[in-house]
């Protein structure tokens, strides 16, 4: 076998040797299994032309050392101590008498430093001692010895298995994990590399399988009779007892407490919190000098420790022992319970920091110890790690979550239980925001009619899923279906809960989504108003849902063309979303996406594009490739390159978008009406006016029957239709289209709005195009005034207008002269 992984610990231990001038002694520390003897065996045969003097070989752990120096020089050195002279005068006249040369002095498995002090050369910096040991000795150089690294604990499995070469190779993933269940200890790794060496025939796979249902029970992990050239002289088992003889009671318990917890990194202050009763200095003291003492425990950073892998298997193995690991249970289960509940619905990147190092505990408890978890507090484990996970965008890691405790509340409380129809509500939640609508919808409903059965009518829990189905209902675009609930949800928000409470802003804030998507401006600005001055009220400034409610107000603002009063609030919750979310989150991709879709409005192609660029980046990372939001992202970047004339890079971006519309929202969804009137626009930029108009004809077929008559996306369907009438001198039929198109959009957007303007232009484009120059001439300079006075003087559509009426001004003086 190759002695792989420890070239470097090679390096120190020498360095450590020859730095004291006088006598050195370097103490290999470290677990049971580590490989302490098998590295000084090898600095021994490595150095062995540096010490010329001799190596001398003791077992400390017999406790003779003294006689076995004597007996060492009488049978090597051929020297005679006298027999008179006492045990340690024996042992100083070897010494004085050892053969000339630098000498090394290894003593294996050292636990009393003060039982083997005496017997030791005292003078000449030409002896070096070399002690291996379990225990922390003091004060005196150490080298302490971890696990291998994946690489070398990987190399070290190739090296047993040469015989069978390729074996590795062929199950490279299962050999990474099995070296990695081992914990990359030495000793673990070599013992069940020797036992598939002499096991041919047994898979990687089948040898996990087996470690992980006997646990360090199975075999492989024994040292075989047959492996009489193995340094270890123990098997995993047997080596970790000896560091267990050596421990107190209270030792022994508090290492099964902390096998209780996840094979993650622990921070003390939660092993204090389960065991309230006990004093925090003797925690401390059995902490430091058994476990950390005797390398049962790793401390891995301030506050926090870690048991080895195989080191947690052997405490939960001795727990069955110990009459306290009921309640070492229940209380691990109390506090890691009580840290779920702490972790919001929407979690800032702060809370998510803090309460990372608690998730894996979470997940342990709900894995393995959800017995000891009461009915009341059964969700929270389940819900508390979905949070975590969904909090980042990270549904799939969430998925498993929801579902696991829907099927647990499911087994423990029944079929009809409260706790059942929250747990089809989170589902449903998570399935919402991944774009899973059909999959949502009845898990909605069914929460829904449960709480309905089980709570009654006036139920906040109720009020809550009224405002997830028509949330739901208002993503699919059947807003007529969600208006009722939203309305429903709110009156009994402040019915309940009084007209200051977050739910409530929630309400107010959704109704107003659903009104701003209506076109029924007027209605959604004071909800959104009212919606964002409670938020700060009850929530303050520096909030996920502030950041949303400005991000919607400002969304408002962007579509009435009010774009400055939409600029800083879109800056401001971009800005609060990364602080308080970090940079990768879907939210900040909303942000982005927003900012660069009003830049684009305004002309701003240059600012826009890098933002929508980051906001399809983030989306896809975050979100995957199919996701609604994804599609938007796709169709908004299309617009930009459509706006620039970039034909040919919109065109691509604008069929992914249509595709994924139909596939994730249907046929009949708003968004596939967007997506194929702005593939009919690029057609008609182009000329390919047989290509656009019937797809300009089923989006205005789609709005109408989707959103009513009195829509401002019907204004723009019209509106572009005649646009293609027109550029095929179809002048009979687009002037209605336009009339209306301009008539819709005063109605519904003021006089003021730059989509009137653009009406105003595009009627008088078509008079012009007629000679109908008196009839264009007024419209254009109402155009000019709001494009002016909206946009600004230099904003492409501003300059647009300009130019066409002067271009309208000099035909008219033409035709004067």
């Amino acid at each position: 076998m190759e002695f792989v992984g420890r070239e470097e610990e090679l390096q120190k231990l020498h360095q450590l040797l020859q730095d004291n001038k006088q006598v050195a002694i370097a103490a290999i520390a470290g677990m049971g299994g580590v490989g302490k003897t098998e590295l000084a065996l090898q600095y021994a045969i490595k150095r062995r032309e540096t010490y010329n003097g001799g190596l001398c070989w003791l077992l400390a752990k017999n406790g003779d050392v003294g006689i076995q120096v004597v007996q060492f020089a009488r049978t090597q050195l051929d020297l005679k101590p006298p027999e008179d002279f006492d045990l340690l005068a024996q042992v100083q006249y070897c010494w004085r008498r050892w053969r000339e040369g630098d000498v090394l002095l290894v003593l294996d498995d050292v636990s009393d430093y003060e039982e083997v002090k005496p017997y030791l050369p005292s003078s000449s910096s030409r002896f070096k001692v070399l002690m291996t040991t379990r225990q922390k000795l003091g004060r005196m150089a150490q080298l302490s010895l971890d696990v291998l690294q994946p690489e070398a604990a990987l190399e070290l499995l190739k090296s047993l298995l040469k015989e069978t070469p390729g074996r590795i190779e062929k199950e490279l993933a299962l050999a990474n994990q099995l070296c990695e269940w081992l914990g990359y200890l030495p000793l673990g790794v070599e013992l069940v590399g020797r036992y598939l060496a002499r096991k041919q025939d047994l898979s990687l796979a089948e040898m996990l399988r087996r470690l992980e249902n006997k646990r360090l029970d199975e075999r492989s992990l024994s040292k075989s009779k047959s492996e009489a050239d193995m340094t270890a002289q123990r098997g995993v088992l047997a080596a970790f007892e000896l560091s267990w003889q050596e421990l107190e009671d209270n030792d022994k318990q508090l290492g099964c407490l902390l096998s209780l917890f996840a094979a993650a990194p622990i921070h003390w202050k939660l092993v204090e919190q389960c065991l309230p009763d006990e004093d925090a200095e003797d925690l401390e003291e059995i902490r430091d000098d058994s476990l950390l003492n005797l390398h049962l425990l790793q401390r891995k950073g301030e506050g926090v420790y870690q048991l080895h892998p195989l080191l947690r298997e052997f405490f939960q193995y001795k727990c069955t022992g110990l009459d306290k690991v009921e309640e070492f249970k229940r209380s691990l289960c109390r506090v890691m319970v009580a840290v779920a509940k702490d972790i919001p619905e929407d979690p800032t990147l702060k809370q998510i920091t803090a309460v990372s190092p608690a998730i894996s505990h979470i997940a342990e408890i709900a894995k393995n110890l959800i017995q000891y978890i009461s009915n009341n507090n059964l969700l929270y484990p389940f819900v508390g790690n979905a949070r975590f996970y969904s909090g980042q965008g990270f549904y799939d890691k969430a998925l498993p979550w929801y579902q696991d405790c829907l099927k647990v509340i499911k087994e423990r409380l029944g079929e009809e239980h409260p706790s059942v129809a929250t747990s089809l509500n989170n589902l449903a939640g998570l399935y919402d925001s991944q774009g899973r609508y059909s999959e949502a919808e009845p898990l909605y409903i069914q929460a829904l009619a449960l709480r309905r059965k089980l709570l009654g009518e006036e139920h906040q829990d109720v009020g809550q899923s009224l405002n997830n189905l028509a949330l739901l209902y208002y993503s699919q675009g059947k807003y007529s279906e969600a208006e009722p609930l939203y309305i429903q949800a709110l009156a009994l928000a402040r019915q309940l809960l009084g007209d200051e409470h977050r739910f409530v802003a929630t309400s107010l804030n959704n109704l107003a989504g659903l009104y701003n998507s209506q076109g029924r401006y007027s209605e959604a600005e004071p909800l959104y108003i009212q919606a964002l001055a409670l938020r700060r009220k009850l929530l303050e400034e520096e909030h996920p849902s502030v950041a949303s409610s400005l991000n919607n107000l400002a969304h408002l603002y962007g579509s009435q063309g009010r774009y400055s009063e939409a600029e800083p609030l879109l800056i401001q919750a971009l800005a609060l979303r990364r602080k308080l979310l970090g940079e990768e989150h879907p939210d900040v991709g909303q942000s982005l996406n927003n900012l660069a879709y009003l830049y684009n409005s305004q002309g701003r192609y240059s600012e826009a594009e890098p933002l929508y660029i980051q906001a399809l980046a983030l989306w896809r990372k975050l979100l995957g490739e199919e996701h609604p939001s994804v599609a938007q992202s796709l169709n908004n970047l299309a617009l930009l390159y459509g706006s620039q004339g970039r034909y040919s890079e919109a065109e691509p971006l604008y069929i992914q978008a249509l595709a994924l519309c139909r596939k994730l929202l249907g046929e009949e969804h708003p968004d596939v009406a967007s997506s194929l009137n702005n593939l009919a626009y690029l057609y008609n930029s182009q000329g390919r006016y047989s290509e656009a108009e019937p797809l300009y004809i089923q989006a205005l077929a789609l709005w109408r029957k989707l959103l009513g008559e009195e829509h401002p996306s019907v204004a723009t369907s019209l509106n572009n239709l005649a646009l293609l009438y027109k550029s095929q001198g179809r002048y009979s039929e687009a002037e209605p289209l336009y009339i209306q198109a301009l008539a819709l959009r005063r109605k519904l957007l003021g006089e003021e709005h730059p989509d009137v303007a653009q009406s105003l232009n595009n009627l008088a484009l078509l008079y012009k195009s007629q000679g109908k120059y008196s009839e264009a001439e007024p419209l254009y300079i109402q155009a000019l005034d709001i494009c002016e006075r909206r946009l600004g003087a230099n904003h492409p559509n501003t300059v647009t207008v300009r130019q066409n009426l002067a271009d309208l001004r000099d035909r008219i003086a033409s035709n004067q002269e």
